[in-house]
Order: structure tokens, then sequence, then C-alpha cells
């Protein structure tokens, strides 16, 4: 069992655990549900009480059974004072606030159109594995036995969320992009990083860390750190956050414009469309170097950069792209000139 699995297990004991150390408080393997993705295209979130009015059926003989649509099928702890839990807590199984689990949804930094993701929050914990899950299109979070903290929750499902988009955008079969992360990301020695490693050598966790940090909110980020010490935060490795935005599928939109450009002076970018977001503009490493926030006209929507980084410095001349974040929208390439 890995440091991650141990202190996964500890949500099911004393979930107070202060921040700095909840990089280790995260889910199970991303891959550990199997069947076909359930639901519509969108995110949908069950809440304890839907999930046991719908969803958790008891056998003759009172074992309680959760049953999401497609086929699968977990036996359910009910009872506190049940042997699979090793630490009573306050004698009460918490479950996560379905309003937090929202949060930390809307709060993402990535474009999830065209994924159908089910997030049941579980009354009680599956038998055969207490910890959080996700697999394809399913994410199950499984409560605690204190209070599960507004931190936690976001940490948790963020993480889920990374393992459902490499689950459906980057799968084990497209070889490539695993290729191309292992390298970005310099976890290229399949002896050492592989499916059957100690927990935070596992490709897929370190993948669901990464995309955590890089489009979590503040919460779920927690202040940069990922379970696996030895690497580097991903918020450092330049090219890390284009590449995982690189999955995602491109559709028809309004086009951006950006103009002047090229351009020695300011850059406006532009789009018709009744819904804006703020624009992150990168260097040519993927390194993210300015947000800008979206102005309405009557055409449209308009993003104004002037050339600088969020530090206010001015930037040099070169390539750039800007992306308006949650859109599968062409990013605008921008070219500054001395």
């Amino acid at each position: 069992m890995g440091m991650l699995d141990i202190i996964k297990r500890g949500l099911l004991g004393f979930i107070g655990i202060v921040i700095g150390l909840i990089l280790v408080v995260l889910a199970a393997r991303g891959d550990e549900l199997s069947g076909p993705g359930v639901g519509a295209r969108g995110v949908v979130v069950h809440d304890a009480a839907e999930t046991l009015e719908r969803f958790c059926v008891p056998d003759t003989d009172g074992t309680w059974w959760f049953t999401p649509p497609g086929g699968a099928r977990w036996e359910l702890v009910t009872r506190i004072a049940d042997p699979a839990i090793a630490n009573p807590g306050d004698g009460v199984f918490h479950p996560f606030d379905a309003d937090e689990v929202r949060a930390a949804i809307a709060a993402l930094r990535y474009p999830l159109g065209g994924l159908g993701i089910e997030v049941f929050v579980l009354p009680y914990p599956r038998r055969a594995q207490l910890e959080s899950a996700a697999g394809p299109g399913l994410i199950l979070l499984s409560p605690g036995v204190m209070p599960v903290a507004r931190e936690t929750q976001h940490v948790i499902v963020t993480h889920e969320l990374g393992h459902v988009v490499h689950l459906a955008r980057m799968p084990d079969a497209g070889a490539e992009a695993w290729s191309r992360w292992r390298s970005l990301r310099g976890v290229s020695d399949e002896g050492v990083y592989r499916a059957s490693a100690m927990h935070a050598d596992r490709p897929h966790e370190i993948f669901a860390e990464d995309f955590r940090v890089l489009f979590g909110d503040a919460l779920a980020a927690s202040g940069g750190s990922i379970e696996n010490a030895a690497l580097t935060s991903p918020a450092a490795v330049p090219g890390l956050d284009a590449f995982v935005l690189s999955l995602v599928p491109v559709a028809p939109g309004p086009s951006l414009v950006a103009r002047p450009n090229p351009s020695r002076a300011a850059v406006t970018m532009s789009r018709v469309g009744d819904v804006a977001r703020m624009m992150d503009v990168y260097d040519v490493t993927g390194r993210r170097v300015a947000t800008l926030a979206p102005e309405g006209s009557s055409a449209g929507w308009n993003w104004r950069w002037d050339g600088r980084g969020d530090d206010g410095r001015t930037l040099a001349p070169g390539r750039y792209l800007a992306r308006e974040r949650g859109s599968a929208t062409e990013p605008a390439r921008i070219t500054r000139m001395r």
C-alpha cells in the first residue's frame, strides 16, 4: 500500500489534516472503476441524499449496494462499527458537501466540454475500496468519519477530474501522447514510473496531480505541492499546462481575432458571443505570462493585452498564444515585434 493509500484511509479517520499536508489526501487509482462512462454530456453531481434514494438498494440479508447506471455494483459499509473502518471518528459518516463539490468544478480552469461526467457523493464508503475514486465518466466521493474540510474536498474532486480527463482524452492506448507527457514531465523511465509502482510514482496519479495544481482553484492547488515531492511542481514545468490544454478537442466556434498582429504595441483579441471568460497568454515554452479580463462591446467581447506580464514587466518580442479559459475555440497566435 502506497503512502497516498495510507493517508486516504486517514480520510476515514481524523480528517482534520493541516492544509500543508493535503497533497497526500487524494484519490485512489484513476482506472479502478470499470465499465462505460455514464451520464449526459456535462457534469452532473448527485448529493448524498439523492445517491442513497435512487442508487442504493438493500438485498434480502440487509446488505446495501451502490448501483449506478451502467451495470456496476459495490457493497457499502453502512455501520461505523464495521471492522473495515479502522477509526470510528466521531461515530458517523460525513459525506462531501454537494455545493462544495460543484464549487470546485465551477472553479476549474480547464474545458470539460464534450465529456459526460457523473459525480456521486456517497453516503457510505464502498467495502472493496474505502477511498474516493474515478473511472471513465464517473467520480465516486467517499465520506469521512469526521467532517471533510473544504480544502480536502477541492483537492480530491479536482484530482479525480484529472483522472477522468486522461481516461477520456489521453487513454493508455495513446502511446504517443503519453510519451510526450513523460518526456515533458521528466518521468520517461518506465522502470520507475509505471502502473505497478508505488502510488506516487504511477503515471496516472502524477497526471492527476499535475491537473489538480495547474487547473484547480486555490484550495485545490494546495500551494503547488504534489504527492510525489521528488518531482518538480507542475506549475514550474515549462509547457506542461499547454500540453494538457492541447488535449482539448477543437470545436467549431466564434473565431478569436487579434489586431494588430504582428504588433509593436497593444493587441486586442475579439470575438462574438454571449458569454466570455478570462483569457490566459502563454509564451513559446507554455508558461502562462498574463491573464486578461474580458470587456463587452456592441460587437461581442474584447481582451486587450499591452505586452506586459502579470508582474507588470514588458515581455520580450516573440510569439505568444492567447486562449480563453473553458473554450475549445482555436487560440490566437500573437507576434510581438521590437
